[in-house]
């Protein structure tokens, strides 16, 4: 009896893959200066974390969350050197940061029994109807009824574009101190707590002075109104600290901390809150999803918090952020459309005269292999520079060699008739 080979049909995604801090796209080699979708912060292939998300695979990829609940505790206790010291209390029942600041909202309303949220212009918190409505950005919101009928937004520490038409060094941190006008004028009088980004990430890669931070600390303080700290975007290293609110922003200590993103390392969707032991309110049956806490998300989110330790990644971005900076200020200084270097790590900015620019560069940036992304959904006027956290000098010289050239073909085509 003769038999046949049944060939299976080519599976999966063969015309992508990843190499460190290079995504392959149909042959051809980018510089993925957005690292994925700002979640691949080890870069495409981390070997230690592969590994063993292969072998996690091979034994189980789900399981419920009440199997999970002592590995979740063990993964606390690994990160919490890394954690402002009033941090005591965890939940990870998350794999989005959209759940992981509507976690972190329930918790801030059933600890302190009020109901209002503020938030800043310019915000993003994500993408469910309750994090949208909580986000400062109306054309996100105007084709739908997303109701969170306490939320309150609040103008944004933007010094380059002051709210309050302020000089930044002397405006006494303005925007921060009428909070408390906000709280009196503009809200119920239950205002359980701010959220906010230590950097904006799609706002704009906007970074207050750090000022901001004491300063929004003290206000809250004496309005008994939680912290909030969105580091779905700077956590994990980004911004050259574990957490932004452990470097950069440490002035901000927040009551509460929520992180996604980076946490799963290559790419694998993992989120948390952490906040104050007293913070740690919640029923299991208050806040849950189906994927939360499984065996995959916690793989990944060990392995991560392992290999930034092992691998002195937070020293890598000291090493490079300063390079990556300083090229960024020399292009600016060479070509005239460029404007407002900005960053904290490796979380760096620029921004191009419109939006229409911005759609522009970043498609001629595909061209000179580099995978670049903007902000606000494509109404803003911002470039982003934010690649893999492991990112070599050489490959911070290959990267500003690249937006060079872009910057070049750009400036060509602009001034041509």
């Amino acid at each position: 009896m003769s038999s046949s080979v049944v060939q299976r049909p080519l599976t999966g995604l063969p015309d992508y893959a990843g190499d460190g801090i290079y995504l392959h796209v149909r042959g051809e080699r980018y510089i993925d200066c957005a690292s994925g979708t700002f979640n691949v912060s080890l870069g495409y292939n981390a070997p230690g974390i592969i590994a063993a998300l292969h072998e996690q695979l091979d034994r189980v990829a789900h399981l419920s969350s009440e199997f999970t609940r002592d590995k979740s505790a063990e993964i606390f206790e690994l990160m919490r050197d890394e954690l402002p010291p009033h941090i005591g209390a965890f939940w990870l029942r998350d794999v989005t940061g959209s759940g992981a600041n509507e976690a972190a909202i329930r918790i801030a309303q059933k600890a302190t029994g009020r109901s209002d949220i503020f938030s800043l212009f310019l915000s993003h918190h994500g993408q469910t109807v309750g994090t949208t409505g909580i986000s400062g950005n109306a054309f996100r919101q105007r084709s739908f009824t997303l109701p969170f009928a306490n939320s309150v937004k609040i103008p944004a520490p933007d010094c380059g574009n002051c709210f309050y038409g302020q000089v930044a060094d002397r405006c006494g941190m303005l925007c921060a101190r009428r909070l408390e006008d906000f709280v009196e004028y503009a809200s119920s009088g239950q205002v359980a707590a701010v959220v906010v980004e230590p950097v904006m990430g799609n706002g704009g890669n906007i970074v207050p002075p750090p000022d901001y931070y004491r300063v929004l600390r003290e206000t809250c303080d004496k309005l008994g109104v939680l912290i909030i700290a969105d580091e779905v975007q700077t956590g994990f290293g980004r911004t050259g600290s574990f957490f932004a609110s452990t470097g950069y922003a440490a002035a901000l200590r927040p009551d509460i901390i929520t992180f996604a993103k980076g946490a799963g390392g290559v790419g694998i969707p993992v989120a948390g809150v952490l906040m104050r032991p007293e913070l740690d309110v919640l029923e299991s049956w208050e806040h849950s999803s189906t994927s939360g806490a499984n065996p995959l998300a916690l793989v990944a989110l060990e392995e991560t918090i392992r290999y930034i330790k092992d691998h002195r990644v937070l020293d890598n971005v000291a090493a490079v952020a300063g390079p990556l900076h300083r090229g960024l200020l020399a292009l600016a200084a060479a070509f005239p459309s460029m404007s407002g270097v900005r960053g904290v790590g490796l979380m760096q900015a620029f921004d191009l005269p419109t939006s229409v620019d911005v759609e522009q560069f970043i498609a001629l940036g595909r061209q000179h292999g580099l995978i670049l992304r903007g902000s606000r959904y494509g109404f803003g006027r911002t470039v982003k520079v934010r690649p893999p956290l492991i990112i070599t000098r050489e490959q911070v010289d290959e990267l500003l060699t690249r937006l060079h050239d872009t910057l070049r073909s750009y400036e060509k085509e602009a001034t041509r008739p």
